[in-house]
């Protein structure tokens, strides 16, 4: 056995911070939007509102550009996001 590259492991200990702080946050994101989809439920909202999400993917594209990340591949990621709240908030409204 080789000793583990001591530079690669502090990369690799920085990513899996990154991830797990990705997890949390998402899963953060979601309890929100879980009351959002109650709320639009109890009021009779639709389920989407595709004048925001539009809205949100040119302001997230504009932040990725500014970080230097991807746009293409932050708004594949938000898309994404979207779809499953929207999926949440239809069972919602569907009393499910």
């Amino acid at each position: 056995m080789t000793n583990p590259d001591p530079v690669l492991a502090g990369y690799r200990a920085s990513i899996d911070n990154i991830d797990a702080a990705l997890i949390h946050i998402l899963a953060e994101r979601f309890r929100i939007t879980k009351a959002v989809g109650a709320y639009k439920a109890e009021n009779a909202l639709p389920p989407s509102d595709p004048g925001r999400e539009e809205a949100q993917i040119a302001r997230l594209r504009k932040l990725a550009e500014d970080a230097q990340l991807d746009p293409e591949f932050s708004e594949k990621f938000l898309r994404f996001i979207i779809q499953e709240v929207i999926r949440h908030h239809e069972q919602a409204a569907e009393g499910k």
